[in-house]
């Protein structure tokens, strides 16, 4: 009679389980199929059009996003990669937040991300870059908004 309760626990245990990860696992958010691929990206300058860079940008799985960027070596400005995280959005897309050092001036980056196109082998959207000191709470509001931009982007596939 013990091991038929043991038996009847590890069961239930099994069952809730496997309904906890059914409804909660990986692949239950709304992204559209980009979570887990890089995309390679066209960026240009939201109020005129004009081209300002190509970069690589990457949504993982587990809401981490890294993007990097061909403008990063100058000639004008030099920055880090970008490092940040991710969220679906109300009303489909997602949304992410980046963190970048320029340099030589030793400042942060916010790089807001707002992706309105998402699926799996195609994005777009707008970005939002706003500076900040570097003794300053990137993540508390606040700082100068630099530049609004417009990017598109294509899954980098395998053959």
């Amino acid at each position: 009679m013990k091991y038929l309760r043991v038996f009847a626990v590890l069961a239930v245990s099994v069952l809730a389980f496997g309904a906890w990860a059914a409804l909660h696992g990986q692949g239950a958010s709304s992204d559209n199929g980009v979570a887990g691929a890089t995309y390679l990206t066209t960026i240009t300058n939201a109020t005129n059009g004009a081209f300002s860079s190509r970069s690589l940008v990457t949504v993982h799985p587990d809401h981490s996003f890294a993007a990097v960027d061909s403008g990063q070596g100058g000639p004008g400005v030099l920055f880090s990669s970008q490092q940040g995280n991710w969220e679906s959005a109300p009303g489909g897309g997602i949304i992410a937040r980046t963190l970048d050092f320029s340099f030589p001036s030793a400042g942060i980056v916010r790089v807001d991300y707002n992706f309105t196109t998402t699926n799996a082998q195609q994005v777009a959207g707008t970005i939002t870059l706003t500076v900040f000191p570097l003794t300053s709470d990137p993540l508390d509001g606040g700082g100068t908004v630099v530049g609004t931009f417009n990017f598109t982007g294509t899954r980098v596939a395998v053959p």
